[in-house]
C-alpha cells in the first residue's frame, strides 16, 4: 500500500496544496495513495457543535478528500464537545467519515480521556488507531492487535525521544506495524523490530506491504490442573 504523511500543517493546508498541484498538472499521472495520515499539525481544534451548525467544515474537507483520492484519510485534531477537549482523529474513506476515535490515556493534559478503542475495517486491512499518548500505553498497542488489526496508525503532537523505542518495542511485541504520524517526523515500525521508514519531510509517500504475524507460543507452567 501506498502512505502518504504529512507532518506539517494543518488538513485545510494539505487540501488546497492538493488542489493546486492536481490544476498545475490537470489530474497528471501522479501515483495514487492508499492511505493519508496527519499527525496534529496546527493543533487544529474541531468544535461538534459548529461542526453540526455547519459552520466549520473539517471533517467534510477530510471525507472529500478521501473521495478525490478514493482512498483512507487519518487526521489528528483536538475536539470540543460542550468545553470538553480531547486528543481524537477522525477516519474518513471513500467520501464517507468512518468515525472519530478519542485517546484513551490523559497524562498530565488540560484534555480529558476518551472511553474506548476502536479496529476500522478498511480497503487495506483492518486498522487500529492508537490515538497520541495512548503509544505510552503497550496495554492499548497489545488490545488493538489481539482484536485483529493488520496495522495501528497513531497520530501524535510532538515526539521525543522515547516515542522511537516505544514504536519498535510495541511493533515487535505484539507483531503489528505501526505507521507513526507527528510534527515533524514520521515512520512505520515492523515487526521485525525495525525502523521500517522515517522521514522529516512532508508531505512524503511510501511503499509499505505488511504481513500477517502469527507465530505458536507455548509455555509450561505449575498449577491448571484438570
Amino acid at each position: 500500500m501506498r502512505i502518504c504523511f504529512v507532518n506539517r500543517g494543518t488538513l485545510g493546508e494539505f487540501k488546497q496544496f492538493y488542489d493546486r498541484e492536481n490544476a498545475e498538472n490537470g489530474g497528471g499521472d501522479r501515483k495514487k495513495t492508499d492511505i493519508v495520515v496527519f499527525g496534529f499539525g496546527g493543533k487544529t481544534q474541531v468544535s461538534y457543535e459548529r461542526e453540526l451548525k455547519g459552520e466549520t467544515r473539517f471533517f467534510e474537507d477530510a471525507a472529500l478528500l478521501s473521495k478525490r483520492e478514493k482512498n483512507l484519510v487519518v487526521c489528528g485534531c483536538i475536539t470540543d464537545n460542550h468545553s470538553h477537549l480531547r486528543k481524537s482523529a477522525a477516519v474518513a474513506e471513500n467520501g464517507r467519515l468512518s468515525g472519530v476515535s478519542d485517546m484513551l490515556n490523559v497524562i498530565d493534559d488540560e484534555v480529558s480521556s476518551g472511553a474506548a478503542l476502536r479496529v476500522y475495517e478498511t480497503k487495506q486491512g483492518r486498522m487500529g488507531l492508537a490515538v497520541a499518548e495512548d503509544l505510552y500505553f503497550p496495554e492499548v498497542i497489545k488490545a488493538l492487535a489481539v482484536c485483529g488489526s493488520d496495522f495501528i496508525v497513531c497520530p501524535f503532537a510532538r515526539a521525543d525521544g522515547v516515542h522511537v523505542a516505544l514504536l519498535r518495542a510495541h511493533a515487535y511485541c505484539f507483531g503489528v506495524p505501526i505507521l507513526f504520524c507527528a510534527d515533524g517526523y514520521c515512520a512505520i515500525a515492523d515487526p521485525s523490530g525495525n525502523i521500517a521508514f522515517a522521514s522529516p519531510q512532508s508531505p512524503v509517500c511510501i511503499d509499505y506491504e505488511y504481513s500477517r504475524e502469527y507465530h505458536l507460543v507455548q509455555t509450561r507452567r505449575r498449577g491448571g490442573f484438570r
